[in-house]
């Protein structure tokens, strides 16, 4: 069984025989840049940095189409480019922006499988040297509103037996055991917890132990194990949407769901808003 859209994952010897190509743009999207694509990155790849580029830092929400289109342009993007994304913890902030662009209508997007940790495993080449690109003339589309949700669309579906919840942080996280992932010990919810009917799936559940995603049968029976079936309307969330957004990408594109969404919001959302309802 192969996964539903081969083509939206590729290899590290795929980008590697690709160096070059001016069709081509890889991205690498880091949580923190300076101790990842400061100390050394794919050659000729861009930088977009997930805390000052994907996100709107008075709103606290994604950026906004116009935003998003200046991004890419800069990046030399174009309408056909295609667009190769990886990054730091295993491609989650990847993912994460493969999430906004499909948002805003980038198509031919491609995540490397493994990210980061897997070309350096691999002893590929990396580079210190910045590169730009001519300015493309990629033009985002309104909002692709069939991938995305928010606090008051949860809150009136949680209780529709045609949607399920997909809580992929650890399980510590879930029972409230912890109000804050290993990974990031000081940002602390208010209250420790997981929403209401919300099954727990992690997504580590999904990869490998080098960083790259299990295979199409054992992907569709973990989530079929755990009642997370396609002909349900699947709600992804984690902490702050990105660890979400890996497992949106998996149920989505790799295993071919119809009606998946990322809650961005999450956690950060949900367990601080007075008067939400928490299962611990």
């Amino acid at each position: 069984m192969d996964y539903s859209n081969q083509d939206v994952l590729v290899s590290t010897q795929w980008v590697a025989d690709n160096l070059g190509d001016t069709k081509i743009r890889v991205i690498e999207v880091d949580y923190d840049p300076k101790p990842n694509y400061f100390l050394g990155h794919i050659p000729g790849s861009i930088l977009i940095d997930w805390k000052k580029d994907i996100n709107d830092p008075l709103t606290r929400n994604i950026i906004d189409k116009t935003t998003c289109e200046n991004l890419l342009q800069k990046a030399g993007v174009n309408d056909d480019t295609i667009l190769v994304l990886y990054g730091d913890f295993n491609n989650w902030f990847a993912a994460f922006a493969f999430w906004v662009f499909d948002y805003y209508g980038k198509k031919n997007l491609k995540l490397m499988n493994g990210g980061r940790k897997k070309w350096l495993d691999e002893d590929r080449p990396i580079t210190k040297d910045i590169v730009s690109y001519t300015r493309g003339n990629f033009v985002s589309h309104q909002p692709n509103t069939s991938i995305r949700v928010f606090l008051n669309d949860v809150k009136n579906k949680i209780q529709s037996n045609d949607v399920v919840l997909v809580d992929v942080r650890s399980t510590k996280e879930f029972t409230g055991e912890i109000t804050a992932p290993p990974e990031y010990p000081t940002e602390h919810a208010q209250r420790g917890g997981h929403i209401p009917g919300a099954h727990n799936i992690p997504w580590s559940l999904a990869v490998n132990d080098d960083g790259t995603f299990k295979s199409a049968n054992e992907l569709s029976t973990l989530y079929a194990n755990n009642n997370i079936v396609p002909d349900k309307e699947v709600i992804t969330y984690c902490r702050i949407g990105e660890r979400s957004s890996h497992t949106w990408f998996v149920l989505k594109y790799l295993l071919g769901y119809p009606n998946v969404k990322n809650y961005d919001g999450s956690w950060t959302e949900w367990g601080n808003m007075i008067d939400n309802p928490i299962e611990k």
